[in-house]
Formats: structure tokens, C-alpha cells, sequence
């Protein structure tokens, strides 16, 4: 078996082991923490560099060659994302330790670190696994640890959040578990590859009904409307660290996962236009929900449901561009989103809350902090020369080129909804950093630098601002990013490189 193909999830699992063994040494738990996610990383690295060409590596679990073994694959799109999830899960956990060395967090480290890494490793097997059965128990994984990480520090808000999530997740595993069922019992097969071959002499209707079916599963987990109530009541509830990496994660996985078995098992045509009606709806739903909250962990929370629309509107376009435009969407957001939340989880150690109806004066507290806050939000707003900016125009121009009526609806709903994004980042700007600040936001601030949990604070001020210059980054290899998001989609569309690795002449 190619090794690093195992090492995204296989370390995790035995660092959480290993940070479960070292429950009474907290250093020695970060220390085995940051190592596992350091490996990760290098490795998803070195995976981008061998499938950047179009390359798809994919290799067998114990020598049982697919369709029958356990297949992993990697290709240039889960590459990318894998290389982007494991940056941004090594700082989230840098801004958790930060958190902790200064006592300023109410979550329980003795479970934190261990629970964190298996979602890891389910986050990261959700990528690379090459078979339907194995891409529902990297779900599984991954929701598990997350069911447990959400009820960190709990509250009766956070017990609350966390049984109406548990609920919708376990709803969508079973319908998951249903859809398995149903391939299995049309084409006798759940690897991916081999259910691309055998579907193609399944008749329509019953294709039809598959691909709604798992666009319904997957719809649930990514929050598209009318299937998104859930998101906002749950994410804004929980502990910082907590919120920001499932914005930025864990509804991507599920677009991942919508992506890889729209183009590769059902080809697109199929749903195409449901998909557009949902990106329209989830753009515009999303969106005005963020117009009237008054949190900015809310408003945050249905920012994001309203730009997982951008994603499913380029996947709808079943085009090359389209699919291209929806991966830079992709790592664009993740990055975006994770930063949003850490900013708001510092805005929270200098005030208390996230509420604007008492918050005013951000930027004379903390001048970083503003511009923490404005770069990534006028990114998320798609303001060039940003990276949300370099997304949005991809997707609109594959947009134009794909054409009809209901594509250009779908347009202008994408330039409203980037509209109203600007307005309400301008009201959380305007009501929450200027002004004069509150007298107890400023004795906040000097207790803060003064006390012991200063270090603790320099620590997620600093990986807050590394996460911030990694969304500049990706701007700045925006050009890069595009030609490597052009090739994926070829080979997404395709199909036929990504078969030919797991089954190689055909299976034949």
C-alpha cells in the first residue's frame, strides 16, 4: 500500500492515542498534537506535487485489489483540499493551544486533543477514500468526534445545539446507508470507480433518483437550503476553536463529496437544474438571514450557508470552468471562514460576547484586530484584489460561457448576494470596530496584556494573523491555483484517468 496515502489518517488516529496516554503531561499533549497535524501537512504537500500534473495515485488496503479491497485515491482535487484542510487544522490547534496556555478557554484539553485528531483523520479519509462504504465511515468518524467536540465547555445553549445536530446528522447516515444500499443493489459494487462503469447501463430515472438522493445526504451535511436550519443554531454556540474549524471543514467535505459523486457516478446532467434552483435559494436565503442578526458569530454562521450557493451554482454549470471555479471557491472559503471565527473568538476575549449591540471602538482596542477582521471580510465580500474576488469572477465567467436563461438568474443572484455580503460587513464594521470603546472593553484590554493570560493571547493573535496571510496567499497564487484547478476538473469531468488508477484497463 502507498504509504502516503495511509498517513493522513492513520497518524491522526495514533496521535489521538498517543495524546489520550498523556492525559496528566498538557506540553507533552500539544507537543504530539502539533507534531501529527506538522506530518499531515508535509505529507498532503507531497501529495499536491505528485497529482499537480493531472496524476491520480491510488492504492489497495492489504493487497485485496479494488473493486473488492478497500481503494484510496488521490487526485488533484483531493490533494488540494487535503493540503489546505491540514494548514488550517495545524493553526486552528496552534490558536486552541494558545487558548489554553493562557487559561482562556473553558474547554477540557484532557479530551479536546484526542477528539480533535480523530476528526482529523475523518476529515482527511473523507478525501482519499475511493469507495462509498469507506466515504460514509470517514463521515462517521469525522461526525462522532465533532458530536463530542461541540459539547466542549458545555452549556444549556451547547446541549441544545448539540442534540439538534446529532439529530440531523444521524438522519442524514441513515439516508447515506440507504443510498449504499441501493447502488449496491443496481450495480452490485460500491467502488466508486467500478459503480462509474456499471451505472452508465442503469436507466435514467433510476440515475435520477441516485443522484437526488445523495445530493439530498451530502445537501444536509453542506447546509443547502431548504436543508440548512440546523447550521446556524449550532456552529455560533460553540467554543472558538470549535466553531472555526467546523465553518471551515465540515461543510467543504460535504461539497467535496457532492462534487466527486455528481461528476464522477452521475455525470451532472441529471440534476443540473435542481442544482441551480438550490444555489439560487441558498445564495439569497443565506445571505438575508446575515442582514438581520446581531451576532456576528450568527451572522457569520448564515454567511456561510449563503456562499456554499456560490459552490453548488459552479457544480450545477457541469462545465470544466465551472467545476474549476467551484475548487478555488473551495480553498478560498475554508481559509476565509477559519480566519472570520478566530477573529471573532478574540473579539470575544476583549469583550465577553459577539452581540453589536454592545460592542463599539474594536479598532482603538486592537488595531490588529481590525485589520484581521477586514481583510478576510472583504475577501468573503469578493472586493479584488482578494481571493474571494479571483472565486467569484471564475464562477461567473463559467457563468456566461455555459449560458441560459436560468444560468443567468443564477448570475444575478450571485452579484446580489456579493451585494448584501458587502452590507452586512459593513454593518458588523461599523457598529463593532468604529467609535469610541466601551470603558470596560479598555480596562478588558489592559488586564489582558498585563496578566497572565498575556502569552496566551500573543500566541492567537499570532496565529491569527498567519491565518490571515494565508488567505493573502492564496490571492496571491491565484493565477497557480486557477491552472490547477482547470486540471482537476478535466480529469473530473473526465473520469477516465481516475477509473483507469483504481481499475486499471477498465477492471476488465
Amino acid at each position: 500500500m502507498n504509504l502516503l496515502l495511509a498517513v493522513p489518517f492513520v497518524i491522526p488516529l495514533l496521535g489521538a492515542g498517543i495524546t489520550l496516554l498523556l492525559r496528566r503531561s498538557p506540553r507533552s499533549k500539544q507537543i504530539a498534537g502539533v507534531v501529527t497535524l506538522a506530518a499531515v501537512v508535509v505529507d498532503a504537500v507531497w501529495l499536491l506535487w505528485l497529482t499537480a500534473d493531472g496524476t491520480v495515485i491510488a492504492s489497495d488496503a492489504g493487497g485485496w485489489a479494488a473493486p473488492l479491497g478497500i481503494t484510496l485515491v488521490a487526485d488533484p482535487l483531493a490533494a488540494l483540499l487535503l493540503t489546505v484542510s491540514s494548514v488550517v487544522l495545524l493553526l486552528v490547534l496552534l490558536y486552541a493551544i494558545g487558548q489554553d496556555i493562557g487559561g482562556l478557554s473553558s474547554a477540557t484539553p484532557q479530551t479536546f486533543h484526542p477528539l480533535y485528531l480523530v476528526l482529523t483523520a475523518g476529515v482527511c479519509l473523507s478525501f482519499l477514500a475511493g469507495d462509498l462504504f469507506n466515504l460514509f465511515v470517514a463521515f462517521e468518524v469525522m461526525l462522532t468526534a465533532s458530536y463530542a467536540l461541540i459539547t466542549q465547555a458545555p452549556t444549556r445553549a451547547r446541549v441544545r445545539a448539540t442534540m439538534i445536530y446529532t439529530v440531523v446528522g444521524l438522519t442524514s447516515s441513515i439516508l447515506f446507508l440507504t443510498g449504499i444500499a441501493l447502488v449496491y443493489a443496481l450495480v452490485g459494487t460500491v467502488n466508486m470507480a467500478d459503480i462509474a462503469i456499471k451505472l452508465d447501463g442503469a436507466p435514467d430515472d433510476l440515475r435520477m433518483v441516485l443522484a437526488l438522493l445523495f445530493l439530498v445526504v451530502f445537501g444536509i451535511k453542506a447546509a443547502i437550503v431548504p436543508l440548512h436550519f440546523w447550521l446556524p443554531d449550532s456552529y455560533p454556540v460553540a467554543i472558538t476553536r470549535i466553531s472555526a474549524i467546523f465553518a471551515a471543514l465540515l461543510t467543504k467535505v460535504a461539497v467535496y463529496a457532492i462534487i466527486r459523486t455528481q461528476t464522477l457516478l452521475f455525470g451532472g446532467d441529471d440534476v443540473s437544474a435542481v442544482m441551480l434552483w438550490i444555489a439560487i435559494a441558498t445564495m439569497i436565503v443565506g445571505i438575508l438571514g446575515a442582514l438581520v442578526q446581531d451576532d456576528i458569530n450568527r451572522i457569520m454562521s448564515f454567511a456561510l450557508v449563503s456562499h456554499i450557493g456560490f459552490m453548488i451554482f459552479g457544480l450545477a454549470l457541469n462545465t470544466v470552468a465551472g467545476i474549476a471555479g467551484v475548487m478555488v471557491y473551495l480553498v478560498h472559503h475554508i481559509v476565509v471562514q477559519a480566519t472570520m471565527f478566530l477573529v471573532n473568538g478574540l473579539v470575544r476575549q476583549y469583550v465577553g460576547h459577539t452581540s453589536l449591540r454592545s460592542i463599539r471602538g474594536l479598532t482603538a482596542v486592537s488595531p490588529a484586530l481590525a485589520l484581521f477582521f477586514f481583510l478576510p471580510a472583504v475577501s468573503l465580500a469578493g472586493i479584488p484584489p482578494m481571493s474571494g474576488f479571483i472565486a467569484k469572477v471564475a464562477l461567473f465567467q463559467a457563468g456566461v460561457e455555459a449560458g441560459g436563461w436560468l444560468t443567468w438568474v443564477g448570475i444575478g443572484a450571485g452579484l446580489l448576494t456579493s451585494l448584501l455580503t458587502i452590507i452586512a460587513i459593513f454593518r458588523v464594521w461599523t457598529r463593532a470596530f468604529w467609535g469610541t470603546p466601551l470603558p470596560d472593553m479598555l480596562t478588558a484590554r489592559a488586564e489582558l496584556k498585563r496578566g497572565p493570560d498575556a502569552a496566551g493571547l500573543r500566541m492567537m493573535t499570532v496565529t491569527t494573523g498567519v491565518m490571515v496571510g494565508v488567505g493573502v496567499l492564496v490571492a496571491v497564487l491565484g493565477g497557480p491555483l486557477v491552472d490547477l484547478s482547470f486540471t482537476a476538473a478535466h480529469d473530473l469531468l473526465d473520469g477516465g484517468a481516475y477509473i483507469e488508477a483504481v481499475l486499471p484497463g477498465g477492471g476488465s
